[in-house]
């Protein structure tokens, strides 16, 4: 049975930077579209940052530029490298598999319901 999890949550300083990582078992994540979430207290679950099966990344417009989404192949992993940390990103952190059947050429779902294999998330707290 496919599971995801997360680490690498920590409370950090505004500007500051953080490295997190999803684990995965039981799947390979090439060939998943693979995703970064985040929920704030009280907030619906939001689309962060996702790699495309064939690799590309694409991102929420607010963390362009300061977040990075990459795969690592051999650990079977994928890390979502966090900067320029701003107080509004503090949520729980998580990583998702995108639903199959996937269309060609078309971009990640940036929905909730477009992904499952849910991990139990990793919390971010960014003070100002």
């Amino acid at each position: 049975q496919a599971q995801l999890v997360e680490s690498g949550g920590d409370w950090v300083q505004a500007g500051g930077s953080l490295r997190l990582t999803c684990a995965a078992s039981g799947l390979t994540v090439s060939k998943y579209i693979m995703a970064w979430f985040r929920q704030a207290p009280g907030q619906e679950r939001e689309f962060v940052a996702a790699l495309n099966y064939d690799g590309s990344p694409h991102y929420r417009d607010s963390v362009k530029g300061r977040f990075t989404i990459s795969r690592d192949i051999d650990q079977n992993a994928v890390n979502l490298q966090l900067s320029t940390l701003q107080p509004e990103d503090t949520a729980v952190y998580y990583c998702a598999m995108g639903r199959p059947p996937y269309r060609l050429g078309a971009d990640p779902g940036t929905s909730p319901t477009d992904y499952t294999n849910w991990g139990r998330g990793t919390q971010v707290t960014v003070s100002s």
